[in-house]
């Protein structure tokens, strides 16, 4: 299950994690409260093994290691460094991320990606993004998993960017269903052309542009991608946004056996 914004402290969402019998808690870091410097490494473990639950991590969905002010690209790779100490003294085994977009400028004719545009800047930031992710990692479990968001069809360096952490065998993907629903199903071809570094899922419900709704409320087929994340092991997070969604999305899970 994600953190959702209706339950203030992650006790009590680990307690109704036990009580969905789900088996853990995304973190996410676009919170206030669930920021690097905010994290009570003992209360989580002790609400871990309390409830019998373990955490992953959601990055902040702005997080941007490739941003062109040097001071923003350095801060933002310091924060998922300092996070992957705390999911090692956590055993978390996955933190997930997106791949910034950037920003763009507007031409008479055209849209111009800046990332784009300066391809080879943002490639060698991204390189050093992922090999200091590496360093940080060493020899342990942990996995970073790059999530698309509906956007691998119109933004080619986005793809680029992709295929250069996977060449790391600490980063894998994060399949997020709705998103791609959303998108036409656009996203799908990229994430299938690497599809042995699946780990991870985000499966919610999604109907023309409207994305993160109950599970069997709009028109996914989501057992084909339960039985993607069944082949493939992957862990699958249960993205809808409100305690009774969520509570309506595990029904749902149990009616389809």
């Amino acid at each position: 299950m994600p953190t959702l914004i209706e339950i203030k402290s992650l006790e009590n969402c680990a307690a109704l994690c036990r009580e969905l019998e789900l088996s853990f808690i995304e973190i996410s870091m676009d919170m206030p409260d669930y920021q690097e410097d905010k994290l009570d490494v003992f209360q989580l473990q002790e609400n871990a093994e309390k409830y019998g639950v373990y955490y992953t991590i959601h990055l902040e969905g702005f997080l941007d290691p490739c941003a062109f002010n040097k001071r923003a690209a350095t801060a933002y790779t310091e924060t998922v460094i300092r996070m992957i100490e705390i999911a090692k003294q956590l055993k978390i085994p996955l933190l997930n991320m997106h791949l910034n977009r950037g920003d763009h400028f507007t031409l008479p004719d055209r849209k111009v990606a800046l990332y784009d545009e300066y391809s080879m800047e943002y490639t060698q930031k991204l390189i050093v993004f992922r090999n200091a992710c590496e360093k940080a990692i060493g020899n342990t479990d942990i996995k970073i998993c790059v999530e698309n968001c509906g956007d691998y069809k119109d933004n080619p360096y986005l793809r680029k960017g992709l295929a250069l952490l996977l060449e790391s065998p600490l980063f894998a993907q994060t399949f997020d269903v709705g998103h791609n629903a959303s998108a036409g199903y656009t996203d799908e071809p990229t994430i299938m052309k690497h599809i042995t570094k699946l780990r991870h899922i985000h499966l919610h419900d999604a109907s023309g542009r409207n994305n993160h709704m109950v599970l069997g409320s709009g028109d996914v087929d989501l057992k084909k991608y339960l039985n993607l994340a069944e082949y493939h092991d992957c862990r699958v997070v249960l993205e809808v946004k409100t305690v009774e969604g969520l509570r309506q999305s595990v029904s749902w899970l149990k009616a389809n056996g």
